[in-house]
């Protein structure tokens, strides 16, 4: 069972920058593309991006420009790089993980949390 935890989350002031971690247990992430969702409490859930392993990414029009996503294969982790957020980003953000040959089988972690004060 691949098991995806997220780290690195925590109060960041406004304006402050925050990296986030997804790595995954027992499989090299490299084989797997990797998206990254956020949900605000009393909202959906809404993609925010991914990364395949070739490292092309795409992301959701919403956060085009202010976020990042890496991979760091020698560290088997991706991240999600988060500048200049505002208190309107607070949010719990997810990894996901899809192996290659099974797109759609997605594993999810647990979610983390990252507010923002003001």
């Amino acid at each position: 069972q691949v098991q995806v935890v997220e780290s690195g989350g925590g109060l960041v002031q406004s304006g402050g920058s925050l990296r986030l971690s997804c790595v995954a247990t027992e499989v090299t992430l490299s084989m797997y593309r990797v998206g990254w969702y956020r949900q605000a409490q009393g909202q959906e859930r809404e993609y925010v991006g991914r990364i395949w392993a070739c490292k092309t990414t795409n992301y959701a029009d919403s956060v085009e420009g202010r976020l990042t996503i890496a991979r760091h294969d020698a560290r088997n982790m991706v991240s999600l790089q988060m500048n200049n957020l505002n208190p309107k980003a607070t949010r719990v953000y997810y990894c996901t993980a899809e192996h290659l040959s099974r797109l759609g089988e997605t594993y999810w972690g647990q979610g983390i949390n990252v507010p923002v004060s003001s």
